[in-house]
This record gives structure tokens, sequence and C-alpha cells, in this order.
């Protein structure tokens, strides 16, 4: 598996553990066909899905640099995407897409805001409403296809409610402690349209043991194999 290259621009969100968490969890699914990459960034989970399986990925971003630097990404890595410029709940796109996938902005608005422009579109919920995403989501997906995202832990009965209000039926949970003392902060889900399946709670994920990281966690980050350059645009 190659190592994948991925520059970042190092005023704007830099992506951290749970991208590559989030990786591990989408690629239990056997992704395939289309698959649209929801708030790209650098490109990176996108492009871990691509560089995996075989896939035609498409990615969204409302940031300028965030698309060229998904692009420019690509092309590095040997890889093909279609990354698009522009608001998610705006855009017009001409297919609908067997996967969609995201690591969307979940920070609340009472949260202290940073004044650096291209953090807050990244981190905060009025950036990208979960309720409107979610609705975009099931419109733009093929008979049976799948949404998996992560989000807060604390939200996961509006969660819940969000996604049966679409006909998206949840068919795995997993949820990332810090620790094995800490309450989750993070959860992950994977969630089918038109699906009758009964929710699966998956084994928790903890990231570090004793101060270091835990054993899944080291597995996880042999398998994504990722090396991150910041850079200025």
């Amino acid at each position: 598996m190659n190592e994948l290259l991925l520059y970042q621009e190092e005023d704007g969100f830099l992506f951290n553990s749970d991208t590559h968490y989030l990786y591990d969890f989408i690629s239990k699914f056997s992704v395939k066909g289309d698959v649209l990459d929801v708030g790209s960034g650098c490109g990176i989970l996108g492009l871990l899905v691509a560089r995996d399986f075989r896939v035609n990925l498409t990615s969204i971003d409302i940031q300028k640099n965030s698309t060229f630097l998904t692009l420019q990404n690509a092309k590095i890595n040997n890889l093909e995407v279609d990354a698009k410029q522009g608001d998610f709940l705006e855009f017009e796109f001409k297919k609908k897409f067997d996967f969609i996938i995201s690591n969307p902005p979940y920070y609340h608005e009472d949260v202290i805001k940073s004044e650096n422009e291209k953090l807050k579109i990244a981190r905060y919920e009025d950036s990208l409403k979960l309720e409107e995403f979610i609705k975009k989501s099931k419109k733009l997906l093929s008979p049976r296809g799948h949404l998996i995202f992560c989000y807060d832990s604390k939200q996961i009965g509006k969660i819940f409610e969000l996604l049966k209000a679409q006909k998206l039926a949840v068919e795995d949970v997993r949820f990332v402690h810090g620790s094995e003392k800490k309450q989750s902060h993070l959860v992950f889900i994977h969630s089918r349209l038109s699906s009758n399946s009964v929710t699966k709670i998956l084994p928790p994920l903890i990231a570090t043991k004793d101060g270091e990281f835990s054993e899944e966690v080291k597995k996880i980050y042999e398998k994504t194999r990722t090396y991150s350059i910041k850079c200025k645009i």
C-alpha cells in the first residue's frame, strides 16, 4: 500500500486523528461505485478511499484553497478526483452517489470561535447544519446508498432522529473515547437509504492506553500511511 503524501494549508484546518479513525470505519463497508466526499479539506478522506478501493471519487469543499489542495494531492499521488468548489447545499450535482462520506463541521454555535475564517468554516456547525447536510445527502444517494460520517457523540439522539426522518436507517455505530476512563467525544455513523437492518453498536475505539496510542490505533495508522507537508497558498 503506497504512502499518501498530502499538502495542507498551514493556516487552515489541519486534519487530525479523527480522520484516520473515520477512514478505518468507512473501510469496513466494501466501498465501491460513485463516492462523494463532502467538505474534503485537503482531500485526505476521499483520497484514502480512492487509493484503497475501486471507486469514482467526487469531492466538494466551499473553500477555494481546499479544492486546489485536493486536486494537487490527487495529482501527486496518481489518483483521480472530480473536485468541486462550492456550497454543498447549493451545488447542482449531475449524478447520484453510492456512498457519501464526510467529516463535517460539528462544533456548536455557542463555542468560542477562532478568528481565523478558514477554521471557522471547517469547524463550526453553522457552516453546515446537520439537518441540512442529511437532507441534501439523502437526495443525492442512489437507491440503498450509504451515508457515513462522524459527529459529536453528545448529539447522538438528534442524529438518529434526523436520519430517521429522511428514511436513512442507522446500520452501524461506533463511539470513540480518548481513553478507557474518558467519555466518548466522537461517534461514527453508517446509515443506509431504505434499509431494514437493525442497528449494530460496534465495540468502542479507545485511542490511548497508559498514555500511548492503543494497539488498534497503531494498526490504523499503519493502514492509512499518510505523510503531511504544511504549505502556503
